[in-house]
């Protein structure tokens, strides 16, 4: 089964966009649809990553609620850094984070983390994943801003995935 149907939530979320936006349930429409839906996944099998494991989900809980609560934090922050900057230049800046996760899944939701909350940009990646460029609307110290950064996002990371 997974031989012919790799990602079977793909192929079906595939055939229902096929038929969607062709707005048609004919049977060439359905037949290529279906071609489609069995012939991508299994094209790009190999651009997914393996599946992660998720080792404490009340952690992953509780790191939603806190990325909840930032992006409100942050929204309002930068909002008022855009109207203020007129009395108060903005001190915008890249800052680099030393990471210590490594794991596939972990740095692809921290990616989505740092996109999310208003206000910090992912710019870059090191190599070998041990470092991390970050743009920041407004951050005074680069010290602080890493140190918080790790202890919100990256330390409930590690407990979930590594």
């Amino acid at each position: 089964m997974k031989r012919w149907l790799p990602a079977p939530l793909v192929s079906v979320a595939l055939l229902a966009l096929w038929l969607l936006l062709n707005q048609s349930l004919s049977a060439a429409d359905v037949l290529i649809g279906a071609l489609a839906a069995l012939v991508l996944p299994r094209l790009t099998a190999p651009l997914r990553p393996t599946a992660g494991r998720m080792h404490r989900p009340l952690v992953a809980l509780r790191l939603i609620a806190v990325v909840a609560a930032d992006v409100v934090r942050s929204a309002l922050e930068v909002a008022a850094g855009v109207l203020s900057a007129r009395r108060r230049p903005l001190r915008a800046r890249f800052v680099v984070v030393p990471l210590d996760v490594r794991n596939v899944q972990a740095l692809a939701t921290l990616a989505l983390i740092t996109t999310i909350v208003p206000g910090t940009v992912w710019s870059e990646l090191a190599p070998d994943r041990s470092r991390l460029l970050l743009h920041v609307f407004d951050s005074a110290d680069d010290a602080s801003f890493v140190a918080h950064y790790k202890a919100r996002y990256e330390r409930p990371l590690l407990d979930i995935f590594e």
